[in-house]
Parts: structure tokens; C-alpha cells; sequence
């Protein structure tokens, strides 16, 4: 079962190919996902990598915690489920 990895402060200068060439390193990557900004359109810092088993995610935990990626500190850790967030009372 593959398991989903949140990485955070990740470079605005990288790409989804540019994650899984990383995490790849670690294990089979299923996919890699950077977050974007809605109305603007740019990369907000963080993103998910899902790699292809638990002792995979698990490696790549240990492996890029913590180590400098196109000159930041990547921050990797296992994703938590999405919470449910309620409607801001914005235009229906």
C-alpha cells in the first residue's frame, strides 16, 4: 500500500520531475504533487510525494529530512489526513 509524505519548505524554483528524481533515490515514487497558489498560480513551498510502500516512505523520511534541496532544509515527514474545512462564506 504506498503511503503519502508531506515536504515542505521546498525551493519555488522546483518541479514535480525535480521531486520525484529526488525521492525516487528512496524508492518507487507513485506521484509527486507541488501546491499552488489558487489565485495567483505560484508555488506555495510544500507539496506530497507518494512513494509506493511504507518501508519506502520511511526511507525517504530518514534520507531527506532535513537535507539541503536547491539550497533549503526540506522538511519531509508522513502526511496527515486532509481535515474538513467549512465554507468561508465566499461566493456560491
Amino acid at each position: 500500500m504506498s503511503t503519502r509524505l508531506y515536504v515542505g519548505n521546498i525551493s519555488f524554483k522546483a518541479t514535480e520531475e525535480d521531486m520525484t528524481k529526488l525521492f525516487s533515490e528512496a524508492g518507487q515514487v507513485v506521484s509527486a504533487k507541488l501546491i499552488k497558489d489558487a489565485a495567483t498560480g505560484r508555488l506555495r513551498g510544500f507539496g506530497f510525494v507518494e512513494m509506493s510502500s511504507s518501508e519506502e516512505a520511511q526511507k525517504a523520511v530518514s534520507m531527506f529530512n532535513g537535507k539541503q534541496f536547491m539550497e533549503r532544509a526540506i522538511v519531509v515527514n508522513e502526511a496527515k489526513p486532509q481535515e474538513k474545512r467549512e465554507s468561508r462564506g465566499g461566493y456560491r
